[in-house]
């Protein structure tokens, strides 16, 4: 009977999770990306920072 080859499973797995951790960088970098234009999720919509801009004096002259 044939020994079993540790090693060979052993690189087998690592590259599964080589290729997989590589699959999600990927996903990652393609949903971050929309036609080509980098999407920063972080950042504030334009519309809701007129709001709170607008929003802040009305509540400066309330307090006079």
């Amino acid at each position: 009977m044939a020994t079993p080859n540790y090693g060979y499973e052993k690189r087998q797995k690592e590259l599964a999770k080589k290729k997989k951790k590589e699959e999600k960088l990927k996903a990652k970098s393609e949903r971050k990306t929309v036609d080509g234009v980098e999407v920063d999720s972080n950042e504030p919509d334009a519309d809701a920072t007129e709001t709170t801009n607008a929003a802040a004096p009305a509540a400066d002259s309330a307090q006079s």
